[in-house]
């Protein structure tokens, strides 16, 4: 077959998808890329696996002109492609593919897929969500052959509601657990190597610098414990770095927060962690707390992470209480039940390896 995959940014490509076009392309498909790759070009992989790349002007901000460049250029490559199935991935990009693809699969009998990592709308989720984004997701539907859900809240309500062809419920897009398991790290050095202090009680978190991954409650919360030996790394790039760097100053305790940029050693950054955080708004199944867990991390969430699939152990708090994170912190830090707790989340965590959700993939293709 023929395939092209979409995202709206490179970013989410090279993060989440390289395994799933290797399986593809080792099945003997053809795989096309298709995103915005202005800011951060794509990863060499995709080059060895013989992939072809093509720069749609996508934008992350909805109402954005580029989005109607991307439109247009978007729709001259599928007419041109011939594909068998477009994949699409983000919002933004599984809009504009959507609308594009609606002709092209009555009359060439394109199969268009549509995994989606988290819906916008969700027990607890602003009205403004609800109002804007679940209209637009049930209209599209309408054009969807798979739907792919990775949360059980998402793949119940989109059974319920939308009309897509079919609706699946896959466990997320797979994490290399291998990398995490049995990681040998030097944590003296690590951590020396990050500025954090040998004994220090480092709290860790791996995420963009965005809005919604809300970052800054962490640090608020940092500042209300009032404890010098509490200290907390982000690992992530983003446009919030001055801000959180700005909010750390203000509040007194710049020498205990960490931004420590684009990493490529996650793993070793989580076994010289103690605690993991994400405190994000908005979330399908984040990555980064699935690798946090194979490494045995206790965690501090918000509550709405991973929806309906709250299998993790640590504490949950609503996403803008700064006095329950706070509280599960400092629980944390002095609980007797942290054995116990890491040996949970190595355990829970086996369920979304990166082999088991590819090998479910291949059977979606396949079927």
């Amino acid at each position: 077959m023929k395939i092209l995959y979409v995202t709206t940014i490179s970013l989410t490509m090279n993060s989440f998808f390289k395994p799933h076009i290797a399986m593809l392309v080792n099945e003997g498909h053809s795989v096309d890329i298709a995103c915005n790759y202005k800011t951060l070009a794509l990863d060499p992989l995709y080059r060895e696996l013989d992939c072809n790349f093509f720069q749609i002007d996508f934008s992350r901000q909805p109402l954005s002109v580029d989005n109607i460049k991307a439109y247009k250029q978007l729709k001259d490559l599928v007419k041109k492609g011939d594909y068998d199935i477009v994949h699409c991935h983000t919002p933004n990009a599984a809009f504009i593919t959507r609308l594009v693809c609606r002709k092209f699969r009555a009359k060439n009998g394109l199969k268009v897929f549509y995994t989606a990592h988290g819906f916008h709308f969700y027990n607890g989720a602003p009205k403004f969500n609800w109002l804007v984004y679940y209209p637009i997701e049930k209209f599209c539907s309408r054009f969807t052959d798979k739907l792919i859900t990775i949360n059980q809240e998402d793949y119940a309500l989109a059974n319920k509601k939308f009309k897509a062809k079919e609706i699946l419920y896959v466990p997320g897009v797979g994490v290399e657990l291998s990398k995490f398991e049995n990681v040998s790290v030097d944590r003296k050095k690590k951590r020396q190597d990050i500025g954090v202090p040998e004994n220090a009680f480092l709290l860790l978190s791996v995420g963009e610098l965005n809005e919604n991954k809300n970052h800054q409650v962490i640090i608020r919360a940092l500042a209300k414990l009032k404890d010098p030996d509490i200290h907390y790394a982000i690992a992530g790039i983003g446009e919030k770095k001055d801000f959180l760097l700005e909010l750390s100053e203000r509040l007194g305790i710049s020498e205990q927060v960490h931004l420590l940029g684009y990493r490529e050693d996650i793993p070793e950054l989580d076994h010289s962690a103690d605690l993991f955080c994400f405190p994000s708004f908005r979330e399908g199944l984040p990555v980064s707390v699935i690798e946090a867990m194979a490494c045995g991390l206790p965690l501090v969430t918000s509550n709405i992470i991973f929806h309906g699939d709250s299998a993790m152990t640590g504490y949950s708090c609503p996403p803008d209480d700064i006095d329950a994170f706070c509280e599960a912190i400092k629980k944390l830090r002095f609980s007797s039940q942290l054995q116990s707790i890491r040996k949970n989340n190595i355990t829970l965590a086996s369920k979304y390896d990166i082999t088991k959700v590819v090998e479910i993939m291949r059977r979606v293709y396949s079927s």
